[in-house]
């Protein structure tokens, strides 16, 4: 017989939230001691979470880590994103507590790939998730987040032919929002392809009437059967403007921990895959709240970038910023 993970249930959290552990207390001081904020990723444990100057999705990390004052930037993620902090913040050493911390998505797009697809066709106008490395960034034409990339490919020029890169499951939601044509790059996140039509119908059974949110980089058959699709940012105003008290939660399952705290007194249902109760990345879970002590106190592993790549990749990201205010 065959037997289906069920899904993980987050029941509201205790007033008061959790206390800080003697660990958390310890990276606290180290930070304060060391002049140094901590951007941690929605996806990121709980407790590193409990201690980040800032929680959020890419779009807003890249806009803290480009006003950072602070002179080290630890950032609590995968390559890329730590990556982004230094291409916009150059004066600031920017920490990445496990640097083996990588993207499958990123992988899939190798710079000497999209150089070669540019050669062939000059015309290409490189429209690239920001989930990329930072010499992919350096080809490109704008960066995009899950959260902006609808209002940024509607400013793209309407005679340039679009390159989606990397990930084809947003890019197809975009050019359905935007009506705009392009062509997309075969990568996927491994995390969110993992959710599937028949997992997510079991959730729905055991949670009647629970609303289903899900991130864009699902697959269009499971964003098919949600009630919004939306960036991790976006979903914590939506789900807090629902009147159910249990909401399904599509992505990976480090963003139940905000939302407990973001949006007190519903309990969150982490949807499952057909192979795992509880979806998590096991990129952004390599780093660990040891790891962000270890970093902070010893100043490794450092990210060190070519100047010539970090300027080439700054220019489509400022675009980004510029582009979404």
């Amino acid at each position: 017989m065959i037997t289906f993970p069920t899904a993980s249930v987050f029941p509201p959290l205790p007033l008061g939230g959790m206390p800080l552990s003697d660990l958390q207390k310890e990276v606290m001081a180290l930070k304060k001691e060391k002049d140094a904020i901590i951007l941690a990723h929605n996806y990121q444990c709980e407790d590193i979470q409990g201690i980040a100057d800032y929680v959020g999705d890419s779009l807003g990390l890249a806009y803290k880590a480009a006003a950072a004052q602070q002179s080290t930037i630890v950032f609590c993620g995968v390559h890329f994103m730590a990556e982004t902090a230094k291409i916009v913040n150059p004066g600031r050493r920017v920490l990445l507590p496990d640097m083996e911390a990588g993207c499958s998505l990123a992988d899939s797009c190798p710079a000497e790939k999209l150089a070669a697809a540019k050669a062939a066709n000059p015309e290409l106008y490189v429209v690239a998730y920001i989930n990329c490395s930072a010499a992919v960034k350096a080809l490109s034409d704008v960066i995009v987040t899950s959260g902006n990339a609808s209002k940024i490919v509607n400013r793209v020029p309407a005679d340039r032919p679009i390159l989606f890169v990397p990930d084809q499951n947003l890019g197809r939601w975009v050019s359905s929002k935007t009506g705009r044509a392009m062509q997309l790059w075969p990568g996927n996140c491994y995390a969110h392809v993992q959710f599937t039509p028949g997992a997510l119908l079991r959730a729905k059974a055991a949670h009647p009437g629970a609303p289903v949110v899900a991130h864009p980089e699902c697959t269009e058959a499971v964003r098919e059967m949600a009630d919004m699709v939306c960036s991790t940012e976006l979903m914590v105003g939506w789900c807090r403007e629902q009147s159910a008290q249990t909401i399904i939660i599509t992505t990976e399952s480090g963003m139940i921990h905000r939302l407990r705290r973001e949006v007190p007194g519903k309990t969150f249902v982490a949807a499952p895959t057909d192979r795992c109760s509880c979806n998590e990345c096991k990129f952004m879970k390599m780093n660990t709240l040891v790891k962000v002590r270890d970093c902070l106190r010893d100043g490794l592993p450092e990210i060190i970038m070519d100047e010539k790549v970090r300027l080439s990749a700054e220019l489509p990201l400022r675009k980004m910023l510029e582009w979404s205010k």
